[in-house]
């Protein structure tokens, strides 16, 4: 059996700059996979991989990163989203910067996202194959818990994916693809530590218990899982690419010249690892 070639997507909000940078460098180098797993940040800018638009997830960000539609205060306490779900996962994508769901749903590349599931505290993965259908997945997986509505997808109720599986290699492994590069938005010594605003997040979530017992220990999971992701290095199984030093980005970033900032990083670092990536899926 042919070896399955995976690319899997951490998340992080705006640090996310520095995934699109990677991946548009990707494209421009005829780069592909079999398939590809995101998460959060890693679901809403990675499926522009797929839609092979070059370039789409920098440049609306820098368009409307300071535009109250997109991200606000004004958006969360009018509709409950800080990231507005209308104007990001509606308007943005079919009025103002075109999404290719075409170009997305002929590509050949499957395209997974991470969920959290809110009533069980329980990670979910979701294979995406019409794009349009797809965008409530997309969008779930990057509602961050506290400033997020939670998705309502059937009987499930879902949030961001990064609570429960923020770097899902093992998922990924697991279904079948054996040669994964992964791109993470923290540094190789970065240590994760408990969430600083607990008392505050499970007053949030009080509706969901097994929730907050995965917010409350998600710290550990997530330090645990890159212990497993730098030893599949080891073995030869994983590319990891990731900033040499921490992006100094906040997660609601609008500031343009950062945005650019750390997608030149990604960029750069990209490019750096470029003729090893080659070699690795070769």
């Amino acid at each position: 059996m042919a070896e399955k070639k995976g690319l899997v997507l951490e998340g992080g909000a705006m640090r996310g700059m520095f995934t699109t940078g990677v991946l548009d460098v990707f494209m421009e180098n005829s780069i592909t996979f079999d398939g590809m797993l995101g998460v959060s940040a890693g679901a809403t800018f990675g499926c522009n991989f797929k839609s092979k638009q070059i370039g789409r997830a920098i440049r609306y960000n820098l368009k409307y990163a300071g535009d109250k539609r997109y991200c606000s205060f004004h958006s969360l306490f009018t509709s409950g989203n800080l990231y507005n779900a209308d104007f990001c996962y509606n308007v943005l994508p079919n009025q103002l910067d075109l999404f290719d769901y075409e170009t997305f749903d002929n590509d050949p590349m499957e395209f997974y996202v991470g969920t959290t599931n809110a009533e069980t505290g329980e990670p979910l993965y979701q294979k995406i194959q019409n794009s349009r259908e797809g965008m409530e997945w997309i969008r779930a997986s990057a509602s961050m818990p506290g400033v997020s509505r939670p998705v309502k997808i059937g009987d499930l109720t879902l949030l961001d994916g990064g609570i429960a599986d923020s770097v899902p290699l093992e998922y990924f492994e697991s279904i079948g693809y054996t040669k994964n590069v992964v791109i993470l938005t923290q540094p190789r010594d970065f240590i994760k530590p408990p969430v600083s605003f607990f008392p505050l997040m499970k007053f949030l979530l009080r509706k969901y218990p097994k929730l907050i017992d995965a917010v409350a220990t998600r710290h550990e999971k997530y330090n645990k899982q890159r212990k497993y992701i730098f030893s599949r290095e080891k073995d030869g199984a994983a590319y990891i690419i990731c900033p040499e030093k921490p992006l100094g980005i906040s997660r609601t970033e609008k500031n343009k010249n950062e945005l650019k900032r750390v997608y030149d990083e990604g960029r750069a670092v990209a490019a750096k690892h470029l003729e090893e990536i080659k070699k690795f899926l070769s």
